[in-house]
């Protein structure tokens, strides 16, 4: 199965997907990762476009083609994007849970944004503007929808676990 989150930065995307994958014992990718493993290796010096997107998807579809669960953890902003990413489960026939993740009070979300520090080395955290900025399209079809600022991480793992297909 491939478990797809989505979400802007600072609504909690991120711990949630970990300590589901931990629950799930599945792969867990995460596009914040795979970028700044480009960046420290000075193969992308200017944008990253959607060179940490592809990678994730690779990785997925060899992990999905050998059984595994996988959870992957990124902004996943786009139509295309989260097409791409139904597009692996597809090509290794499982199943998709996709999640979108949200903070319906903008003063948590901000104070969020603002006070949490890089829990990946050499990243920096984005500042509030730029997540106000950034291009995310509304969803267009059915997916799970996490509000952190009414759910806990329990409550909200506990929610996709009652909502994901046994396999």
């Amino acid at each position: 199965m491939l478990i797809i989150f989505a979400g802007l930065p600072g609504v909690g995307k991120t711990t949630i997907a970990q300590e589901l994958a931990h629950k799930l014992g599945a792969v867990y990718l995460r596009i914040d990762s795979i970028e700044q493993a480009l960046r420290d290796s000075g193969a992308v010096t200017g944008p990253m476009n959607d060179w940490g997107y592809r990678i994730a998807y690779t990785l997925a579809a060899d992990n999905l083609r050998l059984g595994g669960t996988v959870v992957a953890d990124s902004v996943n902003p786009l139509r295309i994007t989260r097409e791409a990413w139904r597009d692996v489960a597809k090509k290794a026939r499982v199943d998709t849970v996709e999640i979108e993740v949200k903070c319906s009070d903008c003063d948590e979300h901000r104070r969020r944004v603002e006070s949490r520090s890089a829990d990946i080395p050499g990243l920096t955290p984005l500042a509030w503007a730029e997540v106000l900025a950034r291009e995310y399209a509304p969803w267009d079809r059915e997916h799970i929808e996490i509000d952190t600022s009414e759910l806990s991480v329990e409550e909200s793992v506990e929610l996709i676990l009652s909502k994901v297909p046994r396999h």
